[in-house]
């Protein structure tokens, strides 16, 4: 069975009930599309329990791609303006606005040699991976497809095709190579519809997944409703950590959409500051 789940955000409590619920034996694979770190407290414990699980394969996303950024920052380096020389980079201030403080601070009470172990696990993640599971390609990606940079996809605001590729948001409407679908993280589902709670959300030829993990607790109706989300590719089924699993009626339609589509061609993103990136 192929199973995929997309920005965990440190919280244990949901990685270990989407793993009771999808019993995974050796046989089977589990696509992680990157952000198991930050917001909440766990995300280093999680990413050293997939960093020795033989039959998980993890994306880079947008969180790890900041702390591996900020980690090589010098702390006092002179920056746009002399008021900013004595302050921490702003590469480690971006990652704490994003919730890395959590994630940082959990790392400065590791051994170097481990610290050492999760950096170049991090450094080796593939950005995309393409896989075909019952005879229908997917693409999966944290933000977006590394391909498009440099196409006119809004590269512009980039300083490089990995950036953009863990940072750039989908539109609804995103355009996806002839063949594929596409499963992506790193937006929260809410941006394209209102289920609340947040489920799985299909579009044409594209899946979003990201149900809120790491959305704080108790902060509005909407974000207490955040949850991990897990799909098994092999039959479309659905699991949620809050214990709810959702038989994919829209399997049989779903498929068919996606071949009709196959023969034929296929608002403004979100801002990368956004605080649920």
């Amino acid at each position: 069975m192929i199973y995929v789940l997309s920005d965990i955000h440190g919280n244990a409590k949901n990685f270990d009930a989407i793993l009771q619920q999808i019993c995974l034996q050796p046989e089977d694979t589990l696509y992680i599309l990157g952000d198991v770190i930050d917001r909440h407290p766990d995300g280093i414990r999680i990413l050293r329990k997939i960093m020795s699980m033989t039959n998980a394969k993890m994306l880079l996303g947008n969180h790890e791609y900041m702390m591996l950024e900020a980690l090589k920052a010098p702390k006092n380096e002179i920056e746009d303006s002399p008021w900013e020389r004595n302050w921490p980079s702003k590469k480690i201030r971006l990652w704490y606005r994003n919730g890395g403080k959590v994630t940082h601070d959990y790392l400065k009470h590791i051994r170097k040699s481990i610290r050492a172990e999760i950096v170049a696990y991090l450094e080796a993640l593939p950005i995309n991976i393409d896989i075909e599971v019952s005879g229908i390609k997917y693409k999966l990606v944290h933000g977006t497809l590394l391909e498009n940079y440099g196409t006119g996809y809004r590269s512009y605001r980039y300083t490089s095709p990995v950036e953009f590729a863990v940072w750039e948001r989908l539109p609804i409407d995103a355009p996806v190579p002839e063949g594929y679908t596409l499963i992506f993280g790193h937006t929260p589902t809410i941006h394209y519809h209102s289920d609340n709670p947040l489920t799985v959300w299909y579009g044409d030829r594209l899946i979003g997944i990201d149900c809120g993990s790491g959305f704080p607790i108790n902060e509005n109706a909407y974000l207490e409703k955040g949850r991990l989300a897990c799909l098994r590719l092999d039959d479309m089924k659905e699991f949620y950590s809050d214990g709810i699993t959702k038989d994919s009626r829209r399997k049989k339609q779903y498929e068919r959409n996606v071949r009709n589509e196959m023969e034929c061609d296929s608002k403004e993103p979100f801002s990368r500051n956004h605080w649920s990136v």
